[in-house]
């Protein structure tokens, strides 16, 4: 049995800021290193992943390098696995109004100019399944986004129920096989 180590990207420039960055161009902070640092060392204890695969926006590009390097195998980008499309929110503050916002049904609410939690799901889904297929018996650390990890939720358990943006480094643990077995958060760094 295959296992998918989903993990958010470290913190970056954005988290800290506590903006929405949907541009690829945001790095890691210094703590952000330290993040992906504990999160690989703690993965290397555990787990025995055949490679990295991430998202290719930087703060998750450096955060795979590290898991990568700390591991020792070899890192390969996704495009698919990108962050949200926060359309008009990027570069503002996560307190910033959202218009049309119901928290009960927050995966069909769409940023003006963005992409819905269901239309992310459907991106994400496709590239996981096809991660699952092509290493049904590794283990691979998926590096991507808190959005796409709430989309991926949804993708694995079928239900949106449960699905939260997780902490920075945080991984969730998705068994599968023929079919998926299982999905849980494993790791959260301190914070």
């Amino acid at each position: 049995m295959g296992r998918l180590l989903l993990m958010r990207h470290a913190e970056s420039e954005g988290n800290h800021a506590r903006i929405f960055t949907a541009t690829p161009d945001v790095p890691l902070t210094a703590r952000g290193r330290a993040q992906a640092e504990a999160a690989a060392e703690w993965i290397g204890a555990r787990h025995r992943p055949a490679r990295v695969v991430t998202s290719p926006y930087v703060r998750a590009v450096q955060t795979a390098t590290i898991v990568g390097d700390v591991l020792g195998v070899p890192l390969e980008l996704e495009p698919d696995l990108r962050e949200r499309d926060y359309g008009e929110l990027a570069g503002k503050p996560y307190s910033s109004p959202r218009q049309g916002y119901d928290p009960a049904r927050r995966w069909e609410w769409r940023p003006p100019g963005g992409e819905t939690l269901v239309e992310v799901q459907v991106r994400v889904g496709s590239a996981v399944d096809r991660l699952m297929a092509e290493s049904p018996e590794d283990d691979v650390v998926v590096v991507s986004h808190g959005a796409v990890m709430m989309a991926l939720w949804r993708h694995v358990t079928g239900a949106w129920e449960g699905a939260q943006v997780v902490r920075n480094t945080a991984i969730l643990v998705v068994e599968h096989g023929s079919k998926v077995h299982s999905v849980k958060l494993v790791y959260e760094p301190d914070s």
